[in-house]
């Protein structure tokens, strides 16, 4: 009783204190009278006040609702900052376990401002870079550790190539480690050098992302070999086919991609479904989790949909729109000839795909999210939403769906004592949500939507604020600055 009443006597002082300023870091921030939805997959609670102080959240305190509703309570400390979160929804920032720092589409300019605004405008606090610069990678790490440029944490997974010998695959991991990686990405990986890789990779702490294609190793190396995750969804079925190949047509050409991806529509259809349910048990006990990134092949299964997105029309950079168009030259542009067959085929794709990752997650098994922006008609941040969006569609219930995309996948990272939850002594990356994201996930969606409050139309949504590492970004200034940057740049085109 004395602390709430020693709460309550400074709460007029408190809540008298500014709203951050976009940007800079306050030595103590307090977010009031929010409804918070941790990433441990726990129902809303609230409401509730949040303090951080400096770069962590200091504490999580129980408001009295009944006092609220009084006008009593307001706040309940001293802050040199105040978010008013009454009315929204505060959860975890959002994090991107596949994600590609891109500076060029096609070879041409894109500047990396671009999308790290966009990240942050959608919630995104943490990424895991899974192949890109590595040089620059690590530098744009260090500048966001260090709060000198507004971009999300940077997890860089570097691609690893393709060693001729385990030999040189111990050595590719080792300098790796001595670069500064955070972990490795293994594409198109022979099964002798991946169990070198990955032995080594153990031994130096180096976490492993494997985007399986149709190569020699599928989702039985990654248990055999303890993979820490497998990208999208090849790997899985392969390792379920009874003859174990695809039944391809004898013109297939795996390197071209209108081939490649026309008959990976055909792929879950051929896995059987009690091989299917061996693979999966695998991946569990071996504790290899699984991130889909459901909305990258969402254009196969609706072309029309997918070049015709609302946000387009501000947010779409012209470098990214040119290479989005269908060019045998640019990866996952391979849109031609597609044809309702194809989509058929997806569809059903889909179908399948979504009950696996259901049924992997009543075995037990890690389920976390990822985008793999800046193909196929993707957006940073804006996919990441929308694979929320797919993954309810699969069956998950937002709670769940929340936890995907944060707690789940802080520990993919291994950072599931720092990240991904609200909860104090945890790094202060939060967002406030203007809506519910249980009720609508596409409140989170940085455009907002429209909705119905207090019996009248409004548009409602978007992240007010994302606050990544204890520095607080205004949503909409950061929209807005895409916006202008994306005119500015059809301007000069």
């Amino acid at each position: 009783m004395y602390r709430f009443l020693l709460l309550c006597a400074t709460a007029a002082l408190a809540f008298a204190q500014p709203a951050p300023t976009h940007g800079k870091r306050v030595h103590r921030l307090l977010i009031h009278n929010a409804i918070v939805v941790d990433g441990n997959g726990t129902p809303a609670s609230g409401p509730k006040d949040i303090l951080i102080q400096d770069n962590v959240i200091a504490d999580v305190i129980p408001l009295d609702p009944v006092a609220l509703s009084r006008g009593g309570g307001r706040a309940t400390v001293q802050a040199d900052a105040v978010i008013d979160a009454t009315g929204h929804y505060v959860l975890p920032g959002l994090i991107d376990a596949h994600a590609h720092l891109q500076e060029e589409r096609g070879g041409k300019p894109q500047p990396i401002e671009y999308e790290l605004d966009i990240w942050l405008a959608c919630g995104i606090t943490a990424v895991r870079d899974v192949g890109s610069d590595t040089k620059r990678a690590l530098e744009l790490r260090r500048l966001s550790a260090a709060g000198e440029i507004a971009a999300p944490r940077i997890f860089v997974y570097p691609m690893f190539g393709r060693p001729k010998t385990p030999a040189e695959a111990r050595a590719r991991v080792q300098s790796l480690k001595q670069q500064g990686a955070d972990g490795i990405k293994i594409l198109g990986i022979d099964r002798d050098t991946m169990q070198a890789m990955e032995e080594e990779a153990h031994q130096l702490g180096l976490r492993i992302a494997h985007h399986a294609g149709v190569e020699e190793t599928n989702a039985w190396d990654d248990i055999k070999f303890g993979t820490t995750s497998i990208e999208h969804w090849y790997g899985i079925p392969d390792a379920a086919i009874p003859d174990r190949v695809q039944h391809f047509p004898s013109t297939y050409n795996y390197n071209n991609e209108t081939d490649r991806f026309r008959w990976a529509g055909h792929l879950w259809r051929e896995a059987d479904p009690k091989r299917l349910g061996e693979v999966l048990d695998g991946m569990v006990k071996a504790n290899v989790a699984w991130v889909p990134t459901l909305d990258i092949y969402e254009a196969s299964r609706d072309l029309q949909r997918a070049q015709n997105q609302p946000w387009f029309a501000d947010y779409l950079h012209p470098v990214l729109a040119e290479y989005f168009r269908p060019n045998p030259a640019n990866h996952g542009s391979y849109f031609l000839g597609w044809s309702s067959t194809d989509e058929t085929y997806w569809k059903e794709n889909y179908r399948l795909w979504m009950a696996a990752l259901r049924d992997f997650d009543r075995k037990g098994g890690l389920i976390g999210m990822g985008d793999d922006a800046g193909f196929i008609y993707q957006m940073y941040g804006f996919g990441l939403i929308r694979s929320m969006e797919l993954h309810q569609e699969a069956g998950f219930h937002p709670i769940r769906i929340i936890q995907q995309a944060t707690g789940n996948n802080a520990r993919i990272l291994g950072q599931e004592d720092k990240l991904g939850r609200v909860r104090a002594g945890f790094a202060a990356d939060l967002i406030v949500v203007d809506g519910n994201p249980l009720e609508d996930l596409k409140v989170l969606y940085p455009t907002g939507t429209e909705g119905i409050r207090d019996g009248k139309q409004v548009h409602t949504g978007g992240v007010e604020w994302t606050i990544k590492d204890g520095i607080p970004y205004h949503g909409p200034t950061l929209l807005a600055k895409v916006k202008e940057m994306v005119a500015q740049a059809r301007a000069r085109r």
